[in-house]
């Protein structure tokens, strides 16, 4: 099949900001009172918005996080990601090829829209993306998992639900592609594929997408 719009999740598929951005939530998180693991917080974080952790803190402990937690975390993140923020190896590479084989592609985040920014100015990503074709976790009622982020990436960019194909390494994002009734492609580099259940296919470097959407 030949796919008529190709979705990127973007951190974790696009720039290799997982490591970084878990990092500091769990120590964020262990600072206030809320011990957790790095492997934790991929496990319960990874691919979903923000209000997530508070929906999570508040669910478990009955107690609910600082008014100012998002912007102290985005804040330490950003400064992260000034440090050490890389595109994922390879990703140029796809990008290339889709704008050579003249594939539309787009990116739908649970990040926010200044979030996705900043790692796409530090990449250099930002060459290969316009304002139109950036969509996030804001611009919906309801994120990851359910399917609204990706039906509007779709609508937006003139493209039925089934002829689009999303990029995910997120178990929260393949949910949602699910529920959108797109294919999904399965990035393993941070996740095990049997946690990216109910995929399309797998693939652990982007020169297998490549060959996966060719």
């Amino acid at each position: 099949m030949r796919y008529e719009l190709v979705i990127f999740d973007n951190d974790g598929v696009l720039v290799d900001s997982e490591p970084i951005s878990n990092t500091i939530l769990a120590e964020y998180l262990t600072e206030l009172g809320h011990p957790t693991t790095y492997q934790e917080s991929l496990r319960d974080y990874m691919g979903a918005a923000v209000h997530r952790v508070h929906d999570l803190v508040e669910e478990r402990t009955g107690e609910k996080l600082p008014a100012d937690f998002d912007a102290t975390l985005h804040s330490r993140i950003f400064a992260g990601f000034e440090r050490e923020l890389e595109p994922v190896p390879g990703v140029e590479d796809v990008l290339a090829k889709l704008v050579a084989d003249g594939i539309p592609y787009c990116v739908a985040s649970s990040g926010s829209h200044e979030r996705i920014r900043v790692g796409h100015r530090k990449t250099g990503l930002d060459q290969w993306f316009e304002e139109e074709w950036i969509f996030s976790a804001e611009d919906v009622g309801h994120g990851k998992p359910a399917p609204d982020l990706f039906l509007l990436a779709a609508e937006r960019m003139g493209v039925a639900p089934e002829r689009c194909v999303v990029i995910e390494d997120s178990p929260l994002g393949v949910e949602a592609a699910r529920a959108a009734g797109m294919d999904v492609y399965g990035f393993t580099s941070m996740m095990p594929a049997d946690r990216l259940a109910g995929v399309t296919g797998h693939f652990s470097d982007m020169s297998q997408l490549r060959e996966l959407l060719a």
